[in-house]
């Protein structure tokens, strides 16, 4: 599933359009999200209203790795998601 680097990301959307399988939205980062950023990370964020990608739809991921292509600023990561069955 895809990790989205909040210090990196600078919501310009790359990874919403080029996923086909619609695991991205765009938003809004929250009051607790902003507060966890780097000093770069907030000045990042500020300069592009803190919009963002989110990925709102883990299980849909297929790890094709079109959104890491994508990301301009190279803030996403496939990461492997395990279910409760695979931990067993």
């Amino acid at each position: 599933m895809p990790v989205i680097d909040r210090n990196k990301c600078e919501g310009k959307d790359d990874c919403v359009i080029v996923c086909p399988y619609n695991v991205f939205e765009m938003g809004v980062l929250g009051a607790g999200d902003k507060a966890k950023l780097s000093l770069k990370g907030k000045l990042k964020g500020w300069a592009h209203g803190y919009e963002q990608a989110f990925v709102v739809r883990p299980d849909a991921c297929h790890s094709c790795g079109l959104c890491v292509t994508a990301c301009p600023e190279k803030a996403i990561k496939l990461a492997r998601h395990f279910s409760p069955q695979e931990s067993r």
